[in-house]
């Protein structure tokens, strides 16, 4: 059984989607693309696929991650393709290797994300981001099935500042941008709690609702304070391995066969 594990997108309108709905977007993609899918067992086998810490609705994303199981060999990269052009424009495959290191969930332990706050100055969004980056802790509240739940946003948070505004924006107002980096904790701290943060420390209230962006997820590192390519053990297990039948090879070399 071969194991490909890819990264997809959720872009413009299609930030819309919801979870189950890319799932059902996915197997019909799937099925399309003729993949060799492995079937769980019992009276109702489905595909196996493993989604990992998929973003909330309405939030787009540009680093989603899933794992497949093939009961045949594929190329990753012709799957991909064969993935994408099978799926609707803002649902991208953009990645994709052999499963070849530790499992793939292990390795999302933080996120990044930009938050785009429409109507708002930079400079009092820098304020906010500082006093809640001086904040011991952040309680804000979220409903949950269990209702109503209290809970610390600050400490999850591992940086947040203020970004440059994109140079095509059109220019009818102001604009703050902030890059936000979020460890992966339970309960999980999402961007609205941030939000709902800001609005408790320095009264940051934006006039119209945050576009809310993940840039990345991955692996956090303490040191450098970034977030790395959970893929990237896999790819370098790719490339530190020796050739299909190259072992074989030296086993079965007749003495001597390299002397002058």
């Amino acid at each position: 059984m071969q194991r490909i594990r890819l990264r997809y997108t959720k872009r413009g309108r299609l930030r819309f989607t919801s979870h189950r709905d890319f799932q059902r977007a996915f197997e019909r993609a799937l099925r399309r693309a003729e993949v060799p899918m492995a079937y769980s067992a019992g009276f109702t086998p489905h595909p196996k696929v493993s989604y990992a810490n998929a973003a909330p609705t309405g939030t787009a994303s540009e680093a989603e991650y899933l794992e497949i199981a093939l009961t045949a060999p594929r190329d990753p990269a012709k799957l991909r393709a064969l993935l994408d052009e099978s799926l609707p424009d803002g649902l991208d495959i953009v990645d994709a290797v052999e499963a070849r290191a530790s499992g793939l969930a292990d390795r999302l332990t933080a996120s990044v994300w930009e938050l785009r706050l429409d109507g708002v100055d930079p400079a009092d969004a820098e304020r906010a981001a500082a006093a809640f980056l001086a904040a011991g802790t952040v309680e804000v509240q979220r409903m949950t099935k269990n209702g109503l739940r209290t809970f610390d946003a600050r400490a999850a948070v591992a940086g947040l500042e203020t970004a440059p505004a994109p140079a095509d924006r059109p220019l009818d107002g102001p604009c703050a941008i902030l890059r936000l980096v979020v460890r992966h904790v339970t309960p999980a701290v999402r961007p609205d709690d941030v939000l709902s943060g800001l609005r408790a420390v320095a009264d940051l209230a934006p006039p119209v609702p945050a576009a809310v962006t993940r840039l990345a997820q991955g692996l956090f590192d303490e040191e450098s304070g970034t977030v790395t390519d959970p893929l990237a053990p896999d790819r370098e297990a790719v490339t530190a391995a020796p050739p299909e039948g190259a072992g074989h090879a030296a086993a079965t070399a007749p003495e001597g066969a390299g002397s002058a």
